[in-house]
């Protein structure tokens, strides 16, 4: 049961790299704006994250996004989302290679 739990994590973070903050040339995950992926054993998934500012114009679109894409993966039968902004966003977040790419290295 747990190799399956991490393999559908796996399968969902795969799909969150292909969600772009519409300003941003970095996907949601890298950009560290993915906080827990949590799975139950019927499928339900509840992701928490956060956005780089708590007025995003992209926010709707964004979180959308997330939703569809985790439950676009074999084994998930819902995506909740939980916006959160505790802790902030900050740049550390980022993973060494978004840093990177946005210059920040």
């Amino acid at each position: 049961m747990e190799n399956e739990f991490l393999k559908l994590e796996e399968d969902i973070v795969r799909m969150l790299r292909t969600v772009y903050d519409p300003e941003i040339p970095v996907n949601v995950y890298d950009l560290g704006l993915i906080y827990n992926v949590d799975i139950k054993e019927d499928g339900l998934v509840t992701i928490t994250m956060t956005l780089t500012a708590p007025n995003c114009p992209a926010a709707d679109f964004i979180l959308e996004d997330v939703r569809l894409k985790a439950e676009s993966v074999k084994g998930v039968s819902r995506c909740d989302i939980e916006l959160t902004f505790e802790p902030e966003w900050n740049r550390e977040m980022m993973s060494e290679e978004a840093k990177l790419e946005l210059g920040f290295l």
